[in-house]
């Protein structure tokens, strides 16, 4: 999936488009700094039914939030410089126990998925837009 967010209220049409296509439990999000990671996974969030307030995880590393269909945790491995601090933080754990985990800065733990199943969606930041691409 290919789109363009012109507006904030673009959002909603790419998590409608998402939501019925999820099938793994791992969610890669990649993206610039404000390219609109966080406002994604609020939009994503609410849609899934979840009440909580949804903050980036910039400083706590991961934040939980409860669904009706199970936990989510969404991650920002930004300041995290190997993956031996991505296992110090218990990443395994979590996706072993999350209905989703939506993981912000992939790239330190990106080498640890191969063979497992997971979507990725990049945002690029064109200025006036964000291009989104989904698979």
């Amino acid at each position: 999936m290919n789109s363009t967010i012109h507006t904030i209220e673009d959002w909603q049409n790419i998590v409608d488009t998402i939501i019925p296509q999820l099938q793994h439990n791992i969610f890669l999000l990649k993206g610039n700094l404000g390219a609109g990671k966080t406002t994604f996974t609020q939009f994503l969030l609410k849609s899934l039914g979840s009440t909580d307030e949804v903050n980036s995880p910039t400083y706590s590393i991961v934040n939980e939030y409860n669904t009706p269909k199970g936990k989510v945790y969404h991650f920002d491995l930004y300041r995290l410089k190997n993956i031996e601090e991505v296992y110090d933080i218990g990443i395994e754990e979590y996706l072993d126990n999350a209905f989703l985990c939506i993981i912000e800065w992939p790239e330190v733990y990106e080498d640890e998925l191969y063979g497992l199943k997971y979507h990725e969606m990049s945002i690029i930041n064109t200025g006036e837009n964000r291009e989104i691409s989904f698979d």
